[in-house]
């Protein structure tokens, strides 16, 4: 059964720090990019950030720019998403994603690129 299990999420003042985590089974994880989404009440789901299967490709939306950093750990099948010097604006549902790619190919921020999610995880910052 695949899974993916995002955890990480919180309360926490602007400025501050959370690491997102997404740890995925069931699939084989070297062979799928991974991307972050997140969408804030009555906005419309926006890609933050993807790795690739390598892990030698990134992206980042330029909204977070400079603040998230996005990793994987092969050997624990996880993916993590660093969030420094949050911002309200930042507030939304997280949610990981994991699409088949072609081994080393840049990752993508669209959904239709992503076959399988996760439940999502709330992050909120307050100002």
């Amino acid at each position: 059964e695949v899974q993916l299990v995002e955890s990480g999420g919180g309360l926490v003042q602007a400025g501050g720090s959370l690491r997102l985590s997404c740890a995925a089974s069931g699939f084989t994880f070297d062979a799928y990019a991974i991307g972050w989404f997140r969408q804030a009440p009555g906005k419309e789901r926006e890609g933050v950030s993807c790795i690739s299967n390598s892990g030698a490709s990134t992206y980042y939306a330029d909204s977070v720019k400079g603040r998230f950093t996005i990793s994987r750990d092969s050997a624990k099948n996880t993916v993590y998403l660093q969030m420094n010097s949050l911002k309200p604006e930042d507030t939304a549902v997280y949610y990981c994603a994991a699409g088949l790619s072609p081994y080393g190919r840049s990752c993508r921020p669209a959904d239709g690129e992503y076959d399988y999610w996760g439940q999502g995880t709330q992050v909120t910052v307050s100002s």
